[in-house]
């Protein structure tokens, strides 16, 4: 337990470099675009000077840029990510505690779309390598993987919203439907409060945003899980599993566990990817989450809030980076920790 301790304290310190490249990049970016950003961000160029330099002031904004890099740096330490340009006296940090939970949300919902489909179809594709059926599953996996999030979101909900009428379009929840809010995740507080209304009405929502995201991401797994499952089912070990006349079904589950190393790094890598796919998503299906919101920062030039959203996204890619490293090391015995 030792090794394994130091193994997650230098992963664990390996994020901090990754979120400083980060943070740096977008610092210098944000900075060197043309235009005053207090102007940009109030929309108006028609502003008297001396309350101009009165914002800039008051946002830190007149101090070299040394200072400010470092001055936001100790605040980001703090869980300080700064004021709204657009806003003023809006604390991103609140906003970042407000949209966030519905990005989770989101995110957890279509990761275990992607994985569900994703996985089975990839099995099946092994099991039936060579036939009609592996070059279907194959064609899925590229069609799926090229799909423009936009487009097939508006298809889902022509489908299901407009013709069939069986699904909402927008939002987490029906305006007329009430919930207590604890964490923020609708799913979740629904079940806290035993509230059935509130939980069908979540889940209803959660359908075609996370269905459309899910779908997309769903194609890199059935052609991993493909190529590693169908090597493992060639390995030696599956021929002796055979010669002793063990089930199919063991033998598949061993072949299985023998191929998911690399499908849990997969499964890292896709919560990132996913975190990003939500801007997309949630502008499509008016989903109220941190891809909406750093969109409309983007818009509205508010480049504090672009920054301290960008920063935080690079902590949480960070922590789940740790998290699969953790998973990694424990279901590989080839790891020297």
């Amino acid at each position: 337990m030792a090794g394994l301790g130091r193994y997650l304290v230098i992963r664990a310190l390996l994020i901090i470099p990754t979120v400083l490249i980060l943070y740096t990049l977008v610092f210098i970016i944000m900075r060197v675009i043309p235009g005053d950003p207090v102007q940009a961000a109030l929309g108006t160029r028609y502003i008297p000077p001396e309350q101009l330099e009165a914002l800039r002031q008051k946002l830190g904004l007149d101090k070299p840029y040394h200072v400010q890099y470092f001055e936001y740096l100790a605040g980001v330490i703090r869980g300080d990510f700064g004021e709204s340009l657009s806003v003023q006296g809006r604390s991103i940090t609140a906003d970042i505690l407000d949209k966030f939970p519905a990005t989770l949300e989101l995110t957890i919902f279509s990761f275990m779309v992607s994985v569900l489909i994703g996985i089975s179809t990839g099995i099946i594709a092994a099991l039936r390598k060579g036939t009609k059926i592996d070059a279907t599953m194959r064609i899925y996996s590229i069609v799926a993987y090229t799909l423009f999030i936009p487009w097939l979101g508006s298809i889902l909900i022509m489908i299901f919203s407009i013709w069939l009428g069986l699904l909402p379009t927008h939002g987490r929840l029906d305006p007329r439907t009430e919930l207590q809010e604890i964490t923020g995740l609708y799913v979740l507080d629904s079940i806290l409060t035993r509230n059935m209304d509130a939980l069908k009405d979540a889940l209803s929502h959660l359908v075609l945003p996370s269905l459309t995201l899910g779908i997309v991401l769903s194609g890199a797994y059935t052609r991993l899980v493909r190529a590693n499952l169908s090597e493992a089912l060639l390995s030696d070990f599956v021929r002796a599993y055979r010669a002793r006349g063990v089930r199919e079904r063991r033998i598949l589950m061993h072949a299985f566990r023998n191929s998911l190393i690399p499908i849990v790094t997969m499964m890292g890598l896709q919560m990132a990817i996913l975190l990003g796919g939500a801007v997309l998503t949630e502008t499509t299906f008016s989903w109220p989450g941190m891809g909406r919101y750093l969109l409309e920062r983007v818009e509205a030039r508010d480049y504090t809030a672009v920054q301290g959203v960008v920063v935080f996204f690079a902590l949480i890619v960070g922590l789940i980076s740790l998290i699969v490293d953790t998973i990694y090391a424990l279901i590989d015995p080839r790891i020297r920790y």
